[in-house]
């Protein structure tokens, strides 16, 4: 019995060390850096490339699929109030958010600067739409008040034009002038569902008219997720994807 009791105090006080020790705050008493140039001159260290190799593969495997194919360049640019890419980004999104939302009146998904690469002409592989949307970025739905859709009016005409669908307007002396939503003329007394990204949502890039929405919901999918189902789908119909100026954003 005393050994028992031997052993239960030994583990106990064990324990409380162990608990002890779990409080301790280590911190940094010394470093040793270096900085070591690469470049050719470096030999192949063939135990790295070794153990990186087969994920590679598996990367390069994934992003080489073709998805589509694009029917001409798909450009981007800061400078015009819409643009190729601008349109066929709004659109796609759009067009997948409205299966799971029809009510939804317009779009904004991105930014000009949210849209990081052009579309080339020909085959669209996976990586083409990773390099485009790099970014984790989620659809979510706004309900807005007609004052706070007349401040996002005023940014995307303030700014010179943004990728939009579902929306048209003329920008003078950076108004929005004559805009229409769903065809319909804006109503500053009624509210509006706006598709946009969790990012833009969030305030990024200081996008005005989302900072008090009435109400906001996730749909579950991911900008890139939804370009990706776009394209496939318009491939399996049979169609390249494609995009025109269709004067939904002017200048004058």
């Amino acid at each position: 019995m005393k050994i028992v009791i031997k052993l239960e105090t030994i583990l106990v006080l064990y324990l409380l060390a162990i608990l002890w020790s779990c409080k301790s705050h280590y911190a940094l008493v010394s470093s040793d850096r270096g900085k070591y140039s690469i470049d050719s001159q470096v030999p192949v260290d063939s135990s790295i490339v070794k153990t990186y190799w087969p994920y590679k593969e598996q990367m390069d495997a994934k992003m080489n699929q073709v998805i589509g194919h694009c029917a001409k360049e798909l450009t981007k640019s800061y400078d015009l109030p819409e643009t190729l890419l601008g349109n066929f980004f709004s659109d796609a999104v759009l067009a997948e958010g409205k299966k799971i939302d029809p009510s939804i009146d317009f779009a904004i998904p991105s930014t000009k600067g949210g849209m990081r690469n052009s579309l080339p002409k020909g085959d669209i592989h996976l990586s083409n739409v990773f390099e485009l949307m790099p970014f984790e970025n989620e659809m979510v739905v706004l309900k807005l008040k007609g004052s706070d859709v007349e401040e996002l009016l005023n940014f995307i005409a303030r700014s010179g034009g943004q990728p939009v669908a579902g929306l048209r307007m003329t920008i003078e002396s950076q108004k929005p002038v004559n805009p229409l939503i769903n065809g319909q003329s804006f109503d500053k007394n009624r509210t509006y569902l706006i598709l946009t990204s969790d990012y833009v949502a969030n305030g990024g890039d200081h996008v005005g008219g989302f900072k008090d929405p009435l109400e906001r919901r996730s749909l579950g999918l991911k900008i890139r997720d939804a370009l990706i189902n776009y394209i496939k789908t318009t491939t399996d119909a049979g169609k390249d994807i494609n995009a025109e100026l269709d004067g939904r954003i002017t200048k004058i």
